[in-house]
């Protein structure tokens, strides 16, 4: 099918002068609308406005200049069947053979902080969406074209194929061109759905846009690709700017996630190390440095080859802490020149940077199952938001009531069934995945050896009897947070009691599947 005739509609006119100017030299009939006809004119291509064809002016403000049957005619008519031509000729129509269209910028007008309502609804596009629709359905005779990457190829297949596009090629612009329309619609959707307050409507419609192909996933037997939600939160591994080392890999991604959300607990100095989705050691402090030492000291081991977060700026002195060990990613707002200095000797370590203005922010998490997906709130409820109570004989000393709290921020980001054993400003053990929690509570215990006198238990839900606080109390635990709600907490608070520890009783269950 010789391409004789195309319709060039773009808000985005990156590129639009030279494929007009390559598509007109080669014979090809242009038809355009407002600015991206006076954008070909001014370069001196010849142009029809898309008024001449109509027959009718562009009016309500551009709402109203392709929605009409010289141009969807050109566009869905089937040049196989004789009665489409006949009505083509019938209704002195000709055909379009290919359209060059993207849309609105509807993403860019609701990002900016000052956008209103009615900036939103006017910068959603009607008439380049049908076009899209139009060629993308009849792409057995039309090319559409919506990405500016793609002008080059479509120049060159163009005159590979004396003026035509193979089948196969429209079918991917086709495919392109639909995956366009969809990803626009569900961010309008979105948006609507925000504004009216609807928190779980009856149909979900949600777009990701690739961020880059990942050399495997899980196992270097699965493919697999990084995709960035657009409009999500900026402290987002999706968001991060990486300054040296390899590649992420899909483990990478994942693990850099669950350490940026544990140090988003934090307001002084944290640091998070984290390996298989679980902190292996978390830190608080006075300076990142100090919060670095205090993680990597609660389980040397471990963080062996892990992933660090921090909350604050990298300097020279915590980069060469960090320079002893191998880990296969550091991220932090930034890293001065020193630190960069430091680092830059060890190539193959990711760096990255991320930015915490909004890491409170709350977004739905999605987790797909077979056949569908689970969407839930994130969990964000702070230590300041619970009501605790305290069902104990002896209540938490104030030094106990900050341990407290610091094994509580911790206890949520860990795999369920989750036990985390911490002083003041680290974690000392880490129990986490278990099939039942006095299994979760000895792994944690063990770890935690010679530190534990003293130190206080995090249990991310109710025990269901007293085993846990038994064995909590025989090892030097001196008090425990938990959420309460088991029908025999009693056993636990008598448990407690006879062994003298505080019990802190919070009412909300942290589990982490």
């Amino acid at each position: 099918m010789m391409t004789k005739r195309a319709l060039l509609s773009v808000s985005d006119k990156t590129g639009i002068e030279a494929l007009a100017e390559q598509l007109s030299n080669a014979g090809v009939k242009l038809i355009s609308t407002g600015g991206t006809k006076r954008a070909i004119e001014a370069a001196g291509i010849p142009v029809t406005g898309i008024e001449e064809v109509t027959g009718f002016p562009e009016m309500m403000d551009g709402r109203v200049k392709t929605l009409h049957p010289r141009i969807h005619g050109g566009l869905l008519a089937l040049r196989e069947s004789a009665e489409h031509m006949r009505a083509l000729r019938e209704h002195e129509i000709e055909p379009i053979d290919l359209v060059v269209v993207n849309l609105y910028p509807f993403q860019a007008t609701i990002e900016r902080p000052d956008a209103t309502f009615d900036e939103a609804i006017e910068n959603i596009d009607i008439g380049g969406p049908s076009m899209i629709r139009s060629a993308a359905k009849n792409h057995e005779s039309v090319a559409v074209v919506v990405d500016p990457a793609d002008y080059g190829r479509v120049v060159s297949e163009l005159k590979d194929g004396d003026g035509e596009l193979t089948a196969e090629f429209r079918r991917k612009l086709a495919a392109k061109a639909f995956r366009h329309t969809a990803s626009y619609d569900a961010l309008i959707a979105q948006y609507m759905t925000e504004q009216t307050g609807d928190e779980y409507p009856e149909t979900l419609t949600v777009t990701y846009n690739k961020k880059q192909s990942l050399r495997y996933g899980e196992n270097p037997h699965q493919q697999a690709a990084f995709y960035e939600r657009p409009m999500g939160s900026r402290t987002s591994i999706a968001r991060t700017e990486q300054l040296q080392g390899k590649e992420l890999s899909y483990n990478n991604i994942n693990d850099a996630d669950a350490a940026v959300g544990v140090v988003k607990e934090f307001t002084r100095p944290a640091v998070a190390a984290i390996k298989h989705m679980n902190p292996c050691g978390v830190g608080i402090g006075d300076t990142v440095e100090d919060a670095f030492q205090k993680a990597y000291e609660a389980d040397p081991v471990s963080i062996f080859g892990g992933i660090i977060a921090c909350n604050g700026e990298v300097d020279g002195a915590t980069a060469a802490r960090m320079k002893e060990i191998f880990l296969e990613i550091v991220i932090a707002p930034s890293f001065t020149d020193e630190a960069r200095e430091v680092l830059s000797a060890k190539p193959n370590l990711r760096l990255l940077t991320i930015n915490f203005t909004d890491a409170q922010a709350m977004e739905q998490r999605i987790s797909t199952v077979s056949g569908g997906a689970l969407v839930q709130d994130t969990d964000t409820l702070s230590f300041e938001d619970v009501e605790t109570t305290i069902p104990t004989k002896r209540k938490p000393t104030e030094e106990e009531m900050r341990q407290l709290e610091m094994a509580w921020k911790v206890v949520k980001h860990v795999k369920s069934n989750a036990i985390v054993l911490a002083t003041e400003d680290r974690t000392i053990g880490v129990g986490a995945g278990q099939m039942n929690r006095v299994g979760a509570a000895k792994i944690a215990i063990e770890q935690a050896a010679s530190r534990i006198e003293g130190a206080v238990m995090a249990s991310d839900a109710f025990f269901p009897m007293g085993d846990t606080v038994e064995a909590a109390a025989q090892a030097g635990i001196r008090a425990i947070i938990q959420p309460g709600g088991s029908k025999r907490d009693q056993e636990s608070i008598d448990k407690a009691d006879e062994y003298g520890v505080a019990m802190l009783f919070t009412g909300v269950r942290h589990f982490k599947h």
